[in-house]
């Protein structure tokens, strides 16, 4: 039976990595063949686990498929239409924007995705439960692309969203009703409560809610591994329904539960209904659907099955979760939450003897960081080195003390006080809780683990497990050094003489970094959005993951918000040694930025660096400060938001400079790439960095036209994310957004 459950839950991930989905007609033939295999005559002990095997990929590349579909049409992306539909889950508004899903949508003369997530900038309050007439701004689901970096994409699908857009104007035609309409006004009624600011806290633990969590606090969670606290996980399910079951095993214990009623039924019993409820509370989405398909799996095996071995019911969980939505592989939260549960199994499974109970909890925290370590980097999460620490502290502080006072409290609500009194309580609790997380998030910020080669991985993979296994287990120690490898992976070296350049996709912005073989040069940081700070959300992240911790230059061209925004965090999240810009004195103070000298030249392993700054500026896009780049003869110029007339100067100023490689000035704006530059810098490819649908209508259709008149390869962000380019070798780029993914838009 094992074995069987083991390989439907290997073809139903195997969706997880596949480049593209096979076509109808192979799936058809890979379904019949599996059916055969199930139902077939011929022997073999691999005749029903290779069935469902694939049985259970079919399935999957089914259900992918039918999402693919069932996304927005092409011919509909970028238009605006009038539509209809039902506000559902918990919309979210921060600093006048209000984000929220749409359900049951329709259109004339257009056929929608059943699922939308829409934006409202200074949009009116909306409630779930709401119907709403909305003139929308459509798009395609389409996300950054970037080297470890967030996969917005995929996460879009595996919530099966299939459209995205922007609310131009609304009116609404029915007002909140049902569940969905309790839920909105529950929240209301948290937010309310004076709760030492963290009502947004309470609201996340009790109904899921985590809109009103600042960045801040993300952060510090982050920083401390303890995100899985403040999001209803199996953590908060099992937590509320082992509170339960306790009570009835407490009083069966003292003698006070009813005899004619077992208590062991009871308690499962309870324990299955308190948690069914408190997942109806926070919204039944996937997370909390698969910890209470463990959770009911759990205390079924409890009552039953317990001679059958714990593996049992986390292999059937894991198949009930997938067959029933096998797009869940796509995110993080799967892969985590069945690895915890698996890690400590594999842990406390085989230990001798019973321990008490502080040798048990210290045990399972340190267990939990070093076996989830190679998941983290797997999926390229950030790391907390401070998290055995905090969760010591913190899971039993919000476990215990937090999560009872939110979620009774609630429960008393409508007894004058009482409720009130009980979540003012708890958000006084976590105010404390989220003060000593600062403090450790100030000593140690996660880390942001480099890319590590597939065999590097898998040495860690095995070395965690070996550490974490139970006493007796032989060649334990090993598995420290089989660790260090993780630590401090093989560093990739860039060739004497060639540079390495990477087009950080940070949507309607830019950010370039430049690699020599030992010296790093940062063009540009990207922009900064309200609470959205690409320096820290996209520049930092992917410098981190190529291995850099220190920026010997960062060049920020000008003061534009899109190109300077990100600045700030960079140098917080870097070593900056030092600041060159074409306006100085309009960034901020803390950069301590130089201006930026026409002529100036160095040169780092053999590559040769001179920036250029137009003296007759008049404006900030004019003052940009242009860096030409030349390794072995291969040129790359960076020249920021500059015009025409900056244009025409800098070819003055280097008559019979060719340039193969060019950054298109301000983004491919028709107020600049003048023919006459182009003809004169006779390149053969340009670099566009741009966000998708931007209000500014980069690239001009002129300026693409002229591009394409002269032959020139363009590669723009939007069609090939983040792109790569070596300097110096005369080989054409790559896109990220090239690299196989079934879920990304080509």
């Amino acid at each position: 039976m094992r074995t069987g459950m083991f390989a439907l839950a290997l073809g139903l991930v195997a969706l997880r990595w596949l480049p593209a989905l096979p076509p109808g007609w192979l799936l058809a033939v890979l379904a019949v063949l599996g059916a055969l295999a199930l139902l077939g005559g011929w022997q073999s002990h691999l005749r029903r686990p290779l069935g469902l095997a694939l049985l259970g990929f079919c399935w999957a590349c089914w259900s992918a498929q039918s999402a693919l579909e069932d996304r927005l049409s092409p011919a509909l992306d970028g238009q605006t239409r009038w539509l209809q539909g039902r506000v559902v889950g918990l919309p979210a508004e921060s600093g006048g924007v209000v984000r929220f899903q749409l359900e049951q949508t329709s259109a004339r003369r257009a056929v929608l995705p059943a699922r939308m997530r829409v934006t409202w900038h200074g949009g009116p309050a909306v409630k779930a439960g709401e119907t709403w007439r909305l003139a929308v701004k459509l798009k395609r689901p389409r996300g950054l692309v970037n080297p470890q970096g967030f996969d917005y994409e995929a996460w879009l699908l595996a919530k099966r969203i299939g459209a995205l857009g922007t609310v131009k104007q609304g009116e609404r035609l029915s007002a909140a009703a049902g569940p969905l309409a309790w839920r909105d006004q529950l929240r209301q009624r948290l937010l309310a409560v004076e709760a030492f600011g963290r009502e947004g806290g309470l609201a996340a633990l009790v109904l899921g809610d985590d809109s009103g969590l600042s960045s801040a606090d993300w952060r510090a969670l982050q920083d401390t591994g303890t995100v899985h606290l403040l999001v209803i996980s199996g953590q908060h399910i099992g937590l509320f329904a082992g509170l339960l079951y306790g009570l009835v095993a407490g009083l069966a214990r003292l003698g006070l539960w009813p005899q004619r009623l077992p208590w062991l039924p009871s308690a499962c019993f309870l324990a299955a209904v308190g948690a069914l409820g408190y997942g109806v509370l926070a919204g039944f989405q996937v997370p909390v659907q698969r910890a209470c398909v463990m959770l009911l799996l759990m205390l079924i095996w409890r009552l039953r099955f317990r001679h059958l071995g714990v593996a049992l019911p986390i292999l059937l969980a894991i198949d009930l979760v997938l067959l029933a939505e096998p797009l869940a592989s796509l995110q993080p939260g799967f892969w985590l939450s069945f690895g915890a549960v698996a890690i400590l199994v594999w842990v406390f499974g085989g230990r001798l003897g019973a321990w008490p109970w502080w040798r048990s909890w210290g045990r399972a925290q340190w267990t939990m960081s070093i076996g989830l370590l190679p998941l983290l980097l797997g999926l390229g999460l950030p790391i907390s080195l401070s998290a055995p620490l905090a969760n010591l502290l913190a899971v039993p502080w919000v476990s215990l003390a937090v999560v009872p006072l939110a979620l009774f409290g609630t429960l008393a609500l409508p007894i004058p006080w009482v409720g009130e009194g009980m979540l003012q309580l708890a958000g006084g609790l976590l105010e404390v809780l989220f003060r000593l997380l600062g403090l450790l998030a100030d000593w140690q910020p996660a880390w942001q683990a480099p890319q590590v080669p597939a065999w590097v991985w898998a040495l860690g993979a095995t070395g965690a497990l070996l550490v974490v296994a139970p006493t007796g287990v032989p060649v334990r120690a090993l598995g420290l050094a089989m660790l260090v490898p993780l630590f401090y992976p093989p560093q990739h070296a860039v060739p004497e003489g060639l540079a390495e350049v990477l087009q950080v996709d940070v949507g309607q912005g830019l950010a370039i970094v430049v690699r020599t073989r030992q010296h790093t040069l940062l063009y540009d940081a990207g922009p900064r959005y309200g609470d959205f700070d690409s320096g820290e959300r996209l520049v930092v992240p992917t410098l981190r993951s190529l291995g850099i911790a220190r920026l010997d230059r960062m060049l920020i061209s000008h003061a534009d918000n899109d190109h300077a925004g990100g600045a700030l965090a960079v140098q917080r999240g870097l070593v900056v040694t030092e600041v060159v810009s074409g306006e100085p004195d309009e960034l901020p103070p803390a950069l301590q930025a130089k201006a930026c000298t026409s002529g100036a030249r160095w040169q780092w392993d053999g590559v040769h660096f001179q920036t250029w700054r137009w003296a007759k500026a008049t404006s900030g896009n004019q003052a940009s400060c242009v860096l030409l780049i030349d390794a072995g003869g291969e040129r790359l110029l960076l020249t920021g938001d500059i015009d025409v007339p900056a244009e025409a100067a800098w070819l003055a100023a280097h008559p019979d400079i060719q340039v193969q490689w060019l950054q298109a000035p301000h983004h491919g704006s028709r107020t600049s790439s003048s023919a006459a530059f182009l003809r004169g810098l006779a390149s053969h490819s340009v670099l566009v960095s741009r966000g998708a649908h931007n209000a500014y209508g980069h690239p001009h259709p002129q300026v693409l036209a002229r591009y394409q008149a002269l032959g020139l390869a363009v590669y723009d962000s939007v069609e090939h994310g983040a792109v790569r380019l070596r300097l110096g070798a005369f080989a054409p780029a790559g896109g990220l957004r090239k690299e196989g993914r079934f879920w990304r838009e080509k």
